[in-house]
């Protein structure tokens, strides 16, 4: 219901006088770049973004684990929750792998495989809560010259400690930091996130809005506008996240802001005749854990039962941008991921995702096709039997050992058999248009040159030259800088020869 009445407010709130548009002027294929880490925050593109939060290896997500320096041994969720917690174990895995829920920079609930947290029982300390209170929430006292040897403090004021190998209480009240100290841990931080829940959890609700303020205004300016243009490009894919629908009022920790920013991007594209795709890369609930889908901890939690508030997301931006004359396409999802995303309950969402757009525009839809064991054939059918509606497919030669064992040359090879030969096979078999909508300079060989460079992006614009809807370079800007469009032409790493 909230989110229906935010639709039923903002339907009358468009920012372009037209509802119903066609945006029939769109001129395929699209040559675009993405806008990453502007809207939807991703932390290694800029590091330096999160240096001013406390305790910064410790936000939400960051996957720890705790090992008794009297046992030796980890603190494990018998079972992977549900249950006792025990020291028992003498080398870490999932059970003895603790998700962080940040309550601010010393207070934390701890999450486990299971999803259950970690707090008091009656005997011992056990994880069998499915939502966090008072009572599953700890205060990590770290050793002022070791910090990654720590303390945990319950909220009954008394230290976890380790009486046995199967017996873990919180009532010790020692205040040693020797090895032999029963509530002394070694804390290990295995994985991290650093995405937009992160940033703005990690700052608080009173630095984050200006922190996140000061980002939008000066990371994208309507001078990179001009910039894009003036390189022959005709498109922007603007990832956003689900709260822009709830601004100026997201709910916490996200701050308002964002749908300003946008606004301004439809604005500086018609400015310099270019079209927007917006992209909905982080929907409620994570559609692939990854931290660039807004996840607080890393577990894939979306499914039939988020279909209707992702839907009124998706409305939203329909009905404020559907008049604009720069609005070129909406995709529905960023890479949602097979299996846990069913293709099942992302046919029930592309379905209806397309339905509310309708109602406001007939620009592009764009369905990204699933991500891990999938096809992108495998949404060919629906898509023939809607109208204007695109598939999206990301290609790097990276994150697999096949590409980093491979050589440049071998590499570039790739680009012109494997990647040409599937892309012809998807457009030969009368499929809808395919948009290849992330893509990159960088490659999986080590110590590449700059003429390795030129000709590694030179395969890759002549065969995703052939994408029928058009392609997306990963990212505009980026301190990697082979993943950063911008530097890579300032640079002459790339020549885009689309004049």
């Amino acid at each position: 219901m909230v989110y229906l009445a935010f639709l039923l407010f903002f339907n009358l709130m468009s920012c372009f006088p037209s509802s119903h548009a066609q945006n029939t002027d769109l001129k395929l294929p699209l040559r675009a770049v993405n806008l990453g880490n502007w809207l939807v925050t991703e932390g290694w593109m800029k590091p330096s973004r999160f240096d001013g939060i406390i305790n910064k290896d410790l936000l939400d997500g960051a996957h720890v684990q705790f090992l008794s320096t009297k046992l030796n041994k980890y603190l494990c969720a018998e079972n992977g929750g549900g249950t006792v917690l025990v020291a028992n174990r003498i080398s870490p895995s999932d059970w003895e792998t603790f998700r962080l829920w940040r309550v601010n920079e010393s207070y934390f609930n701890l999450r486990v495989l299971n999803k259950q947290f970690v707090g008091l029982g009656n005997q011992g300390v056990k994880a069998v809560s499915n939502t966090p209170t008072h009572s599953e929430t700890f205060q990590i006292v770290r050793k002022d010259d070791a910090p990654n040897r720590v303390r945990l403090k319950a909220s009954n004021g008394f230290f976890l400690q380790v009486q046995s190998e199967t017996l873990v209480t919180a009532d010790y009240t020692g205040s040693s930091w020797d090895d032999s100290d029963p509530s002394v841990f070694n804390i290990a931080i295995v994985n991290t996130l650093q995405g937009e829940y992160q940033i703005t959890n990690g700052y608080g609700p009173v630095k984050a809005p200006q922190v996140m303020q000061a980002h939008w205004d000066s990371y994208i300016t309507e001078q990179d506008f001009k910039f894009i243009s003036a390189n022959g490009l005709s498109a922007v894919r603007i990832p956003v996240g689900w709260w822009i629908a709830q601004d100026p009022n997201p709910p916490k920790p996200f701050v308002g802001g964002s749908l300003k920013a946008l606004d301004n991007a439809f604005t500086w594209a018609e400015k310099y005749g270019m079209k927007v795709v917006v992209d909905l890369h982080a929907a409620k609930a994570s559609q692939n854990r990854f931290e660039h889908s807004g996840a607080r901890d890393g577990f894939l939690e979306w499914g039939d039962s988020n279909i209707d508030e992702t839907v009124a997301v998706i409305e939203f931006l329909a009905a404020r941008y559907g008049g604009s004359p720069s609005l070129g396409a909406i995709e529905l999802m960023n890479e949602p991921w097979a299996p846990d995303v069913t293709l099942d309950a992302l046919t029930k969402y592309y379905k209806a995702g397309y339905d509310a757009i309708r109602k406001h525009t007939n620009a592009y839809v764009i369905l990204s096709a699933r991500l891990g064991p999938a096809n992108p054939k495998e949404l060919f059918p629906l898509a023939r039997s809607l109208n204007r509606v695109a598939i999206d497919v990301h290609w790097y030669n990276l994150f697999t050992d096949m590409f980093i064992t491979m050589t440049v040359q071998q590499n570039i090879d790739y680009i012109y058999n494997q990647r040409s030969s599937d892309l012809d096979s998807w457009i030969s078999a009368d499929g809808p248009p395919i948009l290849i909508g992330e893509w990159t300079g960088e490659f999986g060989a080590k110590n590449g040159s700059m003429e390795d460079y030129k000709r590694y992006t030179k395969a890759e614009l002549d065969v995703f030259g052939g994408a029928t809807f058009g392609w997306a370079y990963w990212s505009y800007k980026c301190e990697e800088n082979h993943w950063s469009l911008k530097w890579m032409i300032d640079n002459n790493f790339i020549q885009l020869n689309m004049r």
